[in-house]
């Protein structure tokens, strides 16, 4: 069971750059459709604002997006993945504890992404039909979009999804040519190449610098090319790169020449994107426009169900079912979480009505996972590869352009930035009482030496006056090592009800930073009576624990280290399996102990995520295995003082009758 994987894929060729183009760059690459009306908002169209709007597009796909993620991110990757858990996984072995919350608060804000992507996107592509029918109701045509999208994802889209990439291969040529075309009349914009003009607009032009929450969303969709890196693999994802950044400055620099013949009026309720493409190819170019969307909400969506499931193994969320539509590698569906994105994508339609409304909720917390990947990125550069001068460069460069793009974006907060925010707060709260209950627990979880306790397990198993518990009695152990064990398992064993077994199994599973290890390691206490099971995963492997077990319960037999037939002899004769029962403790803060009133809300909170939440042998994939939940106490601060004497005056009564009858 090592977990390897396939490492082909990762290698350049035509088919990998197919992919990439069909699975990373279609959130940045719809980014044409909006960029250039949310810079000119209801200003007058003029050359500076034009012109210098086109550099800082330029110059933030080439800083931003080729810089920080094409070259310095993708030399991040873990083993070939990437993504902010995958550089979290990195760089928390520096013991570093402060690393974790700039991952909780980049996945929380790429969740809150997940709300608005979609409906912003879809939107976008689908109010080019107003163009040739201004009365035409588009919110329930996005609606009904939305809806199909999210209930398709239950099935799978491996057979989608073969054909994303030559989709939007078609999208980036379309966009190419559309634009090169209309550039060709006005070259002189290719000026905007000077950075001048981007600083000009942004110091010299009134409200210049709040026009960065618009120019930001030229660059979007940059962290799915981190994100998505073990989809394609970076050669792939940089090769494609290449084309799709040459057709989106085709485009962006079209739609500046076409402004330019636009000087001195309002954009009004005009998309600059369908202006510059000829009337009869408008229906055309709505169609592949509303299918690009759709593709970058696919992948966006897909994007969110593996960062959910990495957040999960590590810790980090709620157990929610997990469910592997296809047979596709790694492509998993997550339902709770798929109705919930519909949901919030359907009242972030109903609330904004048109992507103009939502271009304010739309940026901010993409500008927030930004930040933090960059401080990752930062930590990455100077702990592993110690390069003090790359990081020290990283994070004087990056932290002051993304510090700008976050500063113009709370411009947009009280114009729908505060959705989002509220959105993606909510989730780090979630994140944020699991990490501390676990720290809690952690800090508060006892260790015994197994060794002490060995004779009084075989001289338990002898003891025919105790009912048989079970033929094997598997605990799941938080102990990571056989010399020391949970003091809950040896309570459960011992104190609170005497449990017989004719094997003891501790099962630890751990999750290690490697992405796709699956191994497991057993230590024998006694021969063939007890022994210990660590089991190894990555952050992206299968932790179905219950076929990993039978596995490895099948490979000790074929050794002749277990006997798996039953040792009830009416059912030995007949070859009959034995019989195994799981014990699931769950550690409860104990009434006697004394906490502090931020750790009682940690408690509350952390009993309120796990009422709602899937039931830790659900997780495991142990529902129709035999389990048992047990509750244990566990002190999460110092013993409670309590006062109580013994009343006297019963005993000085009777001391008092007995002397008066010795006198008389």
């Amino acid at each position: 069971m090592d977990g390897s994987k396939d490492l082909s894929k990762y290698q350049l060729s035509a088919a990998g750059v197919l992919v990439s183009l069909g699975i990373i760059y279609g959130d940045i690459g719809t980014s044409p459709l909006y960029v250039f009306r949310a810079i000119i908002g209801t200003k007058v169209i003029s050359e500076e604002l034009v012109i210098g709007g086109a550099s800082c597009v330029f110059w933030t796909l080439a800083l931003v997006t080729t810089i920080k993620y094409v070259y310095l991110a993708l030399n991040a990757d873990n083993k070939g993945e990437g993504g902010i858990f995958a550089l979290y996984a990195l760089v928390r072995k520096y013991k570093a504890l402060w690393v974790v919350f700039p991952a909780i608060i980049g996945c929380a804000a790429i969740i809150a992404d997940g709300f608005i992507t979609p409906s912003f996107s879809i939107s976008a592509a689908v109010e080019g039909l107003t163009i040739d029918y201004p009365e035409i109701p588009t919110v329930p045509i996005v609606i009904g979009i939305l809806i199909l999208l999210f209930f398709f994802q239950q099935f799978g889209t491996n057979i989608v999804g073969a054909i994303f990439g030559p989709i939007m291969t078609v999208w980036f040529i379309f966009i190419g040519v559309f634009g090169a075309i209309q550039l060709s009349h006005n070259l002189t914009v290719l000026k905007a190449i000077n950075p001048i003009y981007a600083i000009d607009l942004l110091t010299k032009y009134p409200g210049g610098f709040w026009i960065l929450g618009a120019v930001f969303l030229c660059t979007t969709g940059a962290e799915a090319m981190y994100s998505d890196l073990g989809h394609c693999g970076k050669s792939n994802i940089r090769v494609g790169w290449v084309f799709v950044i040459i057709c989106l400055l085709l485009n962006y620099f079209g739609q500046a020449s076409w402004l330019l013949t636009q000087q001195g009026t309002y954009l009004n309720d005009r998309i600059p994107f369908y202006s510059i493409i000829p009337e009869a190819l408008l229906i055309f170019s709505i169609i592949i426009a509303t299918g690009a969307a759709i593709i970058a909400s696919q992948a966006l969506i897909s994007g969110t169900f593996t960062l959910i499931n990495e957040a999960m193994k590590l810790k980090l969320w709620p157990s929610t079912r997990v469910r592997y539509p296809s047979k596709m590698k790694g492509q998993i569906y997550l339902p709770v979480i798929n109705w919930v994105l519909l949901a919030g994508t359907i009242v972030v339609v109903l609330y904004f009505k048109k992507s103009a409304h939502m271009e304010g909720a739309y940026g901010l917390a993409i500008t927030i996972d930004m930040l933090m990947t960059t401080t990752l990125l930062v930590y990455y550069f100077t702990m592993v590869k110690k390069s003090r001068l790359r990081s020290s460069v990283l994070a004087v460069v990056f932290f002051t352009i993304e510090g700008m793009f976050l500063i113009s974006n709370l411009d947009k907060f009280p114009h729908g930035g505060w959705f989002t925010f509220a959105i993606a707060s909510i989730f780090f709260l979630i994140m944020f009482i699991l990490l501390k209950a676990r720290n809690l627990r952690d800090r508060h979880t006892e260790f015994v030496d197994l060794k002490h306790y060995v004779p009084l397990l075989q001289d338990l198993q002898k003891d025919k006056s105790i009912p048989k518990e079970a033929t094997n009695l598997v605990f799941m152990a938080v102990a990571d090592s056989k010399r020391y064990i949970d003091s809950n398992i040896i309570y459960s064993i011992f104190k609170k009800r005497p449990k017989r077994a004719d094997v003891y199994w501790f099962l630890h599973v751990d999750t290690v930073d490697s992405p796709y290890t699956s191994k497991y390691s057993v230590d024998t206490v006694v021969p063939r009576k007890c022994f210990f099971v660590r089991i190894k995963l990555g952050f992206k492997a299968d932790h179905r624990v219950n076929l990993l077990f039978a596995k490895i319960l099948h490979d000790m037999a074929e050794t002749g280290e277990i006997d798996l037939i039953s040792h009830y002899e009416s059912l030995q004769k007949h070859s009959m399996p034995a019989d195994f029962k799981f014990i699931m403790l769950h550690s409860l803060a104990s009434v006697d102990s004394e906490i502090s009133s931020f750790d009682n809300l940690i408690i509350q909170g952390y009993r309120f995520i796990k009422s709602h939440s899937l039931s830790t042998e659900e997780m495991y994939g142990l529902e129709l295995a035999n389990v048992e939940l047990e509750a244990v106490p566990i002190m999460v601060g110092p013993v409670a003082k309590v006062r109580i004497k013994r009343e006297k005056e019963e005993e000085e009564r009777e001391k008092e009758l007995r002397y008066h009858g010795t006198v008389n």
